[in-house]
């Protein structure tokens, strides 16, 4: 096997139309990415695949999506606007800007020295209405976990929930890092998958160890590589001061092995300093006998949806040199591929056989949107694409298919061919969707 290397990842990206870099054409914009064709699939597929395990296959979790921009008052509340910040240094010489945390002795640009650290508050600075004074002060939101804790109340008056109960958001989130780095690592704009879970006080720690199996067993279900995950103990000098427990689960990106989720026990910190900013009491009743009331303690994963992609994409990469030159391919799971099947006509000068194929992909794309139809080049190439973008198996209409009905179906992984009746083929194609 061939290193896996940021510039394979971030070249196959780009040209197979997953990931482009922001704002390309003027230059690009550092730390911001789009997603192109394939990248939206992908991306869908995984937060699909999240919201059905951890909200829709559940009776005790509730979804909503939250406004990106909030009252300023939650922020000062919940300790961003004053404590949401990054130890920042800038050159005296080239006047770039580093995180403080990330830079040893001198400028890395120029050599040149530093001055000393400030505090720099990564929230995106906005104003509300026409005017900009500073009552119509607010900022995109750093997080979704704030959105959450602000329609607590909500969900308790509409559902009326018992504990244990959760609720969930996936949604953008805004943070204006000193140095964005290493692809869709560290960006400014980025989107999260988060769950509050809200548990009586003395029953954390249950909560917490059934959250750290689901945080494992998502990222199993999607195709990430067990052996390249481990958790971290965060220790109590770097925990935030309200937690009393906190994972870390880190991947082994090919830059270095750094965080790509998290497992946090945030006590009742949220609801407790909500409660006491809005004057709103922030509990939910634990006894319809006594109405006797409490402030739930909460458990937090927190996943981001790009860090997922790119350790997906750092699993995913395959390299084959047993052939007579080196296959890249995608080893995508069914499940998150973005492609399931694609289906080719053997010869696309061949009327017969292109309407017998454009017959078996309207069928097939009935059923199962993500299908792709490719004519385009011989056979082989055909193939080198369809790996290269991670797409499980491709499907060949020839001339046997005119005569017993029998389509050819290949094997991204082993490059393996067998013969299916056009009968069975959704069955073969969706068999592990």
């Amino acid at each position: 096997m061939n290193e896996v290397t940021m510039e394979k990842i971030v070249s196959l990206a780009k040209r197979r139309g997953f990931i482009y870099p922001g704002s390309e054409i003027y230059g690009g914009l550092s730390g911001f990415w789009d997603y192109g064709p394939l990248g939206v699939e992908l991306k869908n597929n995984i937060k699909n695949l999240w919201w059905r395990m951890f909200v829709q296959n559940r009776d005790d979790m509730y979804g909503v999506d939250t406004a990106i921009i909030m009252s300023s008052e939650a922020w000062k509340a919940s300790g961003h606007v004053e404590g949401f910040q990054d130890p920042l240094v800038e050159c005296k010489k080239c006047r770039h800007r580093f995180r403080a945390d990330q830079v040893e002795g001198k400028c890395p640009e120029c050599g040149g020295q530093f001055g000393e650290v400030k505090q720099f508050n990564m929230m995106f600075k906005t104003h509300i209405g026409a005017t900009d004074d500073a009552g119509a002060v607010s900022y995109l939101r750093p997080e979704t976990a704030g959105g959450i804790f602000v329609n607590f109340k909500n969900i308790i008056d509409s559902f009326h929930p018992k504990l244990p109960f959760g609720i969930a958001q996936i949604g953008k989130a805004f943070r204006n890092e000193i140095a964005p780095r290493d692809f869709l690592f560290r960006v400014r704009e980025m989107e999260q998958m988060e769950v509050e879970y809200f548990v009586q006080p003395g029953e954390w720690e249950k909560g917490f160890e059934a959250w750290r199996e689901n945080v494992l067993k998502f990222l199993t279900a999607i195709g990430i590589m067990r052996d390249s995950v481990h958790e971290l103990e965060v220790g109590d000098g770097d925990r935030a001061h309200y937690s009393k427990r906190t994972i870390d689960f880190e991947f082994d990106f090919p830059f270095g092995r750094k965080e790509l989720c998290g497992l946090a026990y945030r006590g009742d910190f949220d609801l407790q300093a909500h409660t006491k900013a809005s004057g709103v009491e922030l509990s939910v009743i634990v006894d319809d006998a006594t109405g006797e009331k409490t402030v739930p303690h909460v458990i937090e994963p927190s996943f981001g949806v790009d860090r997922t992609i790119l350790a997906l994409l750092a699993s995913a990469y395959t390299e084959d040199d047993s052939g007579e030159e080196t296959r890249v391919y995608l080893k995508f799971n069914s499940a998150v591929a973005p492609i399931k099947a694609a289906v080719f006509p053997l010869l696309k000068n061949k009327p017969e056989l292109v309407a017998k194929a454009r017959g078996i992909y309207t069928e097939l794309k009935k059923a199962v949107p993500q299908i792709m139809w490719d004519d385009n080049g011989n056979i082989g190439k055909r193939y080198r694409r369809q790996d290269e973008i991670g797409t499980p198996v491709c499907i060949t209409i020839d001339f046997q298919t005119l005569e017993d009905d029998t389509v050819t179906v290949r094997n991204r992984d082993t490059g393996a061919q067998e013969r299916v009746s056009t009968s069975a083929l959704l069955q073969r194609v969706t068999a592990d969707v």
